[in-house]
């Protein structure tokens, strides 16, 4: 189901022609408005006028999160508090957090494009959708409610966490939609054969997951346990929260709603713009936000973009699965290694669950990497042989992907810390 057909299947150059109309408004309201934007243009020699062309998109100032820490919290807000009728912000965990301030538009953008979301997922007015996603300051719960109800669907604000309840109302009230964290979705699956429930019994078909990496071997484990379609989603507190992008039930990649958000890939290094096709770093820019307009967002996030139209039938840009951060990759003596890669390996190992721990550290000036992984009660139970060809499997498996050779310690199983947000799976004691 299309939710917008105008716009989610408009004609390249008819949206290309509305993305520069809403582009120039937008660059004139925050150099107008905001200090930081003014000043950021002027060294660059450009003002509004400069942008005659989506052409000229290049010219104009990245943004990063350390920006949006720099004028912690409303310093790059273009309307006053009086317009604001909500606030968000991200976890803060690496510093400040990032505020998001929304005017009434600003919601109602947000509810359309996350009925966008939902209906490109798979999801209709005649679904129940239990949201697992944490309601707050996060962004994720009221996103994915207010984006159910504009959709027409029955809502079940369950929030993070409870995991037995969440078993019991799904149940019970006949959940057919689960939206939460890929992570959580299989603890979700690990409490149900606790409690000798079969998740197949039930009504549940469809999970929409976000909100943390997770590989295309962690979708194969998630649909086999639950089982569901497990669906990807992309979004972040700076842009809007969840609702920049999401999967179709055709799967080869994210449509990202282009006429709210523009986007384009460059090269992480020299910064700059490269060709659809081409693998780098994702950057965004915020088209018809009022509170908070954000010119050329560099998200770290590493992808590319594809421009052919979907069998879906929708016409906007696809967006590849996310391989890793520019700034979550880890550099281990030398090497650079993302958490992602690691969990594509495992996960392709039989005998090994789906939880894990990257940890780093340094010792005699020499980092150390050690990654922790749950194996299955079966092996875990079975004779020591077993186990140790199994950490020689995964030893093996690692360093010929990797490069390095890592410290495999296979744990028991439910020896790794479960989460209901994001799975931490990195910790690096070297920045202590």
């Amino acid at each position: 189901m299309i939710w917008n057909p105008k716009y989610e299947m408009m004609p390249r150059k008819d949206l290309e022609e509305l993305q520069l109309e809403r582009l120039k408004i937008q660059v004139a309201k925050v150099y107008e408005k905001v200090p930081f934007y003014r000043q950021a243009f002027l060294k660059k020699g450009i003002n509004p006028s400069s942008i005659r062309s989506l052409d000229d998109l290049s010219k104009l100032p990245f943004t990063s999160k350390q920006d949006f820490r720099d004028n912690y919290p409303f310093g790059l807000m273009t309307v006053p508090m009086e317009q604001v009728v909500r606030l968000h912000a991200s976890s803060g965990t690496t510093g400040k957090p990032v505020v998001a301030p929304y005017t009434a538009n600003d919601i109602d953008m947000w509810s359309e494009v996350m009925a966008r979301t939902l209906s490109s997922a798979g999801m209709t007015k005649y679904d129940v959708m239990q949201n697992a996603y944490g309601y707050g300051l996060f962004t994720g719960g009221l996103g994915f409610h207010y984006g159910g109800e504009k959709l027409g669907a029955t809502v079940i604000p369950t929030s993070a966490g409870g995991t037995k309840r969440q078993i019991m109302l799904m149940e019970d009230l006949g959940t057919t939609v689960i939206t939460c964290t890929p992570s959580y979705s299989l603890i979700i699956a690990e409490t149900a054969l606790d409690m000798g429930i079969d998740l197949s019994s039930l009504k549940l078909k469809l999970g929409v997951l976000g909100a943390e990496p997770w590989s295309e071997q962690m979708r194969q484990e998630i649909e086999t346990k639950l089982p569901i379609k497990a669906i990807d989603i992309y979004g972040l507190t700076e842009i809007v929260g969840p609702g920049v992008s999401v999967e179709c039930p055709s799967r080869c990649g994210m449509h990202i709603f282009e006429d709210h958000f523009l986007a384009e890939i460059i090269d992480p290094n020299t910064g700059e713009q490269l060709p659809y096709g081409e693998t780098g770093e994702l950057v965004l820019t915020t088209l018809t936000k009022e509170a908070l307009p954000v010119i050329r967002f560099r998200t770290k996030d590493i992808t590319s973009l594809n421009v052919e139209p979907c069998e879906c039938g929708r016409t906007i840009v696809r967006m590849a699965k996310i391989t890793g951060r520019t700034d979550d990759m880890l550099i281990i003596r030398g090497v650079n290694v993302f958490p992602s890669q690691i969990e594509s390996i495992l996960l392709e190992i039989e005998g090994v669950e789906p939880h894990y721990s990257i940890i780093v550290d340094r010792e005699r000036h020499m980092d150390i990497l050690e990654i922790q992984v749950e194996v299955s009660e079966e092996v875990f139970s079975d004779e020591i042989r077993k186990m140790e060809a199994l950490e020689k499997k995964v030893q093996e498996e690692l360093e010929s992907t990797l490069g390095i050779s890592p410290n495999i310690k296979l744990v028991e199983p439910k020896h790794i810390a479960r989460t209901v947000g994001k799975a931490k799976r990195v910790i690096d004691h070297r920045e202590l």
